[in-house]
Parts: structure tokens; C-alpha cells; sequence
């Protein structure tokens, strides 16, 4: 990365703490994308150059990091058993919230309260997903790939977005590991129910 770059992901990065601080203390909706410039010492062409909306302040970070969880699934070599490459994006996740608690307290929290940023997550998460589900797509060697890879990439993101919620309920004082590894134990352990058509007689 070159210098430009570094600067600009400074840049980048700035502006996006001061939103989610001045977020935290005045609110989504009464923080305006002016006083963020301000606050941040960038005129609004600039913020506008970075984050094309005052709610991709919030879901930006997300994605970045959904990105690289999904990364970290398709950097696994390609004779890992699916089902431990998988687990690599998991871990990835686990790591981004224990580093970055406080944030994300903060993002799920305004997320909640707000429809606009709650409809970007919602595009967020249905985007990430068709990327992990056309990776598992691409290892999966048996029948039905892309209904497998489909499958496989909501029941992961259903196991981390359940996990996450309980995580934010308990005010970030849950175990995220924890968390998660139960939920997708009882995915595994068939715990979950799923519709079964009745028995003919």
C-alpha cells in the first residue's frame, strides 16, 4: 500500500470513529453528516467521497469485516474438509468482535432503533451470503452443489447473526465463543427442529 493510500484509509477510518462516536452520544438520527465533517476536520465532498450516505458510516465497517471473514474461507486449502474451512470464517468473526466490542454494541444498537440502516444490513448480510454460499458452492463434491452451498451459507449466517444477538442482549458480556460454538453444536446435533412433512399411513 502506498502512501496515498495509507493516508487515504486514515482518512477513512477517522471519519467513520467520529460518526460512531458522535452517533453514540446524539443519536443516528439527530447527528447530520455536516457535524461529522466538521467533527472529523473534512469537508462534506470528502465524507461524501468515503461514505456515499450517512448509514454506510455504520454498515461500511460491518461489510469490511464480513469481507474478510469470507476471506478466510476461501484462502483454506482446497482439501480442508468443508465443514473446518468453514470454521475459519466463524473464528474470524469471533476475533472481529472480541476486538471491537464497544462497536459493535453500538452499531446493532442503532441498527435496532433505525429502519434505514436496518434495510442496508439487511442487503449486507443477503450479499455476504450469496459470497459464502458460492464458495461452498465451488468445494462441495457431492450432489446438489448449489442447494448445498445455499443451505450452508444461511445456516452459518443464521448461527452467527442468533449468537450475535444474544451477545448484544447480555451488553457484550457473553461468551461470543461460547455463543456460537453451542449454536452450531445444536445444528449439528440436529436440536433444531425442521419441518418434516407427516408420516403416510
Amino acid at each position: 500500500m502506498g502512501l496515498r493510500e495509507i493516508k487515504m484509509e486514515r482518512t477513512r477510518q477517522l471519519i467513520a470513529d467520529t460518526a460512531l462516536e458522535l452517533f453514540s452520544r446524539h443519536g443516528f438520527d439527530h447527528t447530520t453528516v455536516e457535524q461529522i465533517a466538521g467533527a472529523a476536520e473534512v469537508g462534506p465532498r470528502t465524507l461524501y467521497r468515503y461514505f456515499p450516505t450517512k448509514e454506510s458510516l455504520l454498515v461500511g465497517f460491518v461489510a469490511a469485516h464480513l469481507a474478510v471473514a469470507a476471506e478466510q474461507l476461501k484462502v483454506q486449502p482446497v482439501d480442508t474438509p468443508l465443514p473446518e474451512a468453514l470454521y475459519a470464517l466463524v473464528e474470524s468473526v469471533i476475533a472481529t468482535i472480541t476486538a471491537n466490542s464497544d462497536r459493535i454494541l453500538t452499531v446493532y444498537t442503532i441498527s435496532d432503533r433505525t429502519p434505514s440502516v436496518r434495510a442496508q444490513f439487511g442487503e449486507l448480510w443477503r450479499a455476504w451470503q450469496d459470497d459464502v454460499a458460492a464458495e461452498i458452492t465451488r468445494r462441495h463434491s457431492g450432489r446438489s452443489p448449489e442447494i448445498i452451498g445455499q443451505m450452508g451459507a444461511v445456516l452459518c449466517m443464521l448461527a452467527i447473526d442468533t449468537s450475535v444477538r444474544a451477545w448484544v442482549r447480555s451488553g457484550g458480556k457473553a461468551n461470543m465463543r461460547r455463543l456460537l460454538n453451542r449454536a452450531l453444536e445444536m445444528l449439528r446435533a440436529g436440536e433444531v427442529p425442521v419441518a418434516t412433512p407427516p408420516a403416510r399411513t
